[in-house]
């Protein structure tokens, strides 16, 4: 840029309107360069929005970003600044890119205001008519820099007032210096006229006031910003909190659903649901918000509904109260919600829970109980029993000695008889004693091994086979033997009872999951589907001289080990009992 000898608004010169027009376009070029510098203030929290906005798709934000946004936002405002740079009288640079500079030095520290620098002492040596060492140093405020490089730590946490102070601290004697470099280039120079004074006055304080004005635009465009995102984030982190408690509420064994100060539903559970829907079978939640609970109810009687509401409303708890409607027992319980900081009333909860079952186990588990009772006290009188029976029996083994051989079948028959009713009695005793097994580690197989040669002597004298399939990889298990040999000696012979002669019983074992089966299967007739499902009960048998307490006791025996027993069979083709032990991974097999 020329330096001429003098600044001059001669007023000699041939109309006023040259004077007037020098003015306007002087003022209108101070005016594009605040605007295009004020940009800064519009770019920086657009591309910030952006920027945060994406990142928070991503889940990733990072200062990275900030520092980047500021050096893109100034550097734009610096290069616009720059091409529409000029100067005032033709001496005085009107570049106010140092504004976005100085600010980005600011926020950004060394990272940003490096390379802004650089870029800004590059354009100012590109436009400059004249590009002298002096020129260099004052038009760009270089001087300055290490100041605002040593601020900019501290910039970012000071209130707003104190951060207009420090960038006016800064901009101030850059702005002194640029104004004064043509005087200090060429001391020559002087002005003849008021006006460009006041119109360097203007510039001066426009530009600080520009200054002010973007540190409080950028400002509060990142305390919008932050506060936007504090806002969205409480939002995000209610409805997370929201979801989850909805997934406990529907986790939640209860009907449960929340009324506002009006009565109306503002949540509900999946269990209510079930509850309104034996109603209506299609309806959803976004039918029943908004609407009174009585609406959708219908095995409760509404004004029954309405009135433990309006208490709840009123500041009345009632828990448990216990009603009957129809067939069906509930437990209701009602409760007011309230604001936790004024305490008032906003809703109600009503809480439900059918009870209908546990009724019917409670009073099941009593006459379980009574049943234990008789159970004892008929134990107590079959075990008198027997000793009566021990006397008569021996009497009778006495008059057959004394009797004529003729006599000795029916002597044989009744001895037969007692001691038909005296295994009854032991079976009996056996079923009924509710005593706990004592266990220990056992091989499965070991056992049938232990018991084969009876099970075999058996089959032998039936003219029948035994086949064991056993499988050794079978780890120890916890079990009483005692009871074990009595169920696999019940099962069997059950088998080769029901077979003919050249019948098969096979005995197997084999893992199952989390199980060790034991099977034992024959080829006998076969049980009905009417019948399998009675097996199992006391005193039910298919035999014509059985007691029907064999199968009752392998039950007992089974459920005292944690096990289970079930049947299939198939009429014509046999049965097979499977008995199912719990498997312990931990123990290992024991050889």
């Amino acid at each position: 840029m020329g330096c001429p000898s003098y600044i001059l608004y001669d007023t000699t010169l041939p109309g006023q309107w040259k004077e007037g027009f020098a003015i306007i376009y002087t003022l209108k070029n101070i005016i594009t360069q605040v605007l295009i510098a004020g940009s800064f203030a519009i770019l920086f929290p657009l591309a910030l929005e952006k920027y945060v906005r994406a990142c928070r798709m991503k889940n990733k934000l990072t200062s990275n970003g900030f520092e980047f946004i500021i050096i893109m936002t100034s550097a734009l405002s610096i290069v616009l600044c720059s091409l529409f740079s000029s100067s005032l009288f033709g001496i005085i640079p009107l570049n106010l890119g140092i504004l976005p500079l100085f600010i980005a030095i600011l926020y950004g520290g060394y990272k940003s205001g490096l390379p802004l620098a650089a870029l800004y002492i590059v354009l100012d040596f590109i436009f400059s008519e004249t590009w002298t060492l002096p020129g260099f140093v004052l038009h760009t405020g270089v001087l300055i820099y290490p100041l605002l490089l040593w601020m900019s730590p501290r910039f970012q946490q000071g209130p707003l007032t104190e951060k207009i102070n420090k960038l006016w601290m800064c901009l101030l004697p850059a702005i002194l210096l640029i104004i004064a470099s043509p005087l200090i280039e060429n001391p020559q120079l002087h002005i003849v006229n008021s006006i460009p004074i006041l119109i360097v006055l203007f510039y001066m304080l426009l530009t600080v006031f520009t200054g002010g004005m973007l540190i409080y635009v950028i400002e509060y465009a990142m305390e919008k910003l932050l506060l936007k995102e504090q806002v969205m984030g409480i939002s995000e982190k209610f409805l997370r909190e929201e979801e989850k408690l909805q997934q406990v509420m529907d986790a939640a064994p209860l009907s449960i659903v929340s009324v506002d100060h009006q009565g109306k539903i503002t949540s509900v559970n999946e269990m209510m649901m079930n509850l309104f829907r034996g109603k209506r079978p299609l309806l959803t939640k976004s039918d029943v918000l908004g609407h009174p609970v009585n609406m959708f109810i219908d095995m409760m009687e509404q004004e029954y509904m309405n009135y433990r509401i309006a208490q709840a409303l009123g500041g009345i708890r009632m828990d448990n109260e216990v009603i009957r409607i129809s067939s069906h027992m509930f437990y209701t319980s009602t409760s007011p919600l309230t604001n936790n900081h004024t305490g008032e009333i906003v809703g109600a909860v009503l809480v439900i829970q059918d009870i209908t079952e546990l009724e019917k186990l409670r009073s099941e588990l009593g006459n379980v109980e009574r049943l234990s009772l008789v159970g004892q006290m008929a134990a107590s009188i079959t075990h008198e029993i027997r000793n009566p029976m021990a006397v008569v029996r021996g009497f009778l083994q006495l008059m057959k000695e004394k009797s004529p051989e003729s006599l000795d079948h029916y002597y044989r028959i009744v001895m037969e008889e007692l001691d038909r009713a005296n295994g009854i009695i032991n079976d009996f005793l056996s079923l009924a004693q509710n005593r706990i097994s004592e266990k220990q580690l056992w091989q499965l197989d070991h056992i049938i091994h232990d018991l084969s040669p009876l099970l075999w002597a058996d089959a032998n004298l039936r003219g029948q086979t035994i086949e064991l399939i056993l499988d050794a990889q079978i780890p120890a298990l916890e079990l009483n033997a005692k009871e074990i040999k009595q169920l696999l000696l019940n099962l069997c012979r059950n088998g080769m009872e029901a077979m003919e002669d050249k019948g098969q019983l096979t005995i197997e074992t084999r893992i199952d999951k989390q199980y060790v089966e034991m099977i034992i299967k024959d080829t006998g007739p076969g049980i009905s589907k009417s019948k399998q499902e009675k097996l199992f009960e006391p005193f039910f048998t298919t035999k014509v001289k059985g007691t029907g307490l064999g199968l009752a006791l392998c039950l007992s025996i089974v459920e005292r080990h944690n096990g289970k027993i079930s049947v299939e069979s198939e009429e014509g083709e046999g049965t097979a009992f499977i008995v199912k032990f719990p498997l312990n991974r931990s123990v290992q097999s024991v050889s």
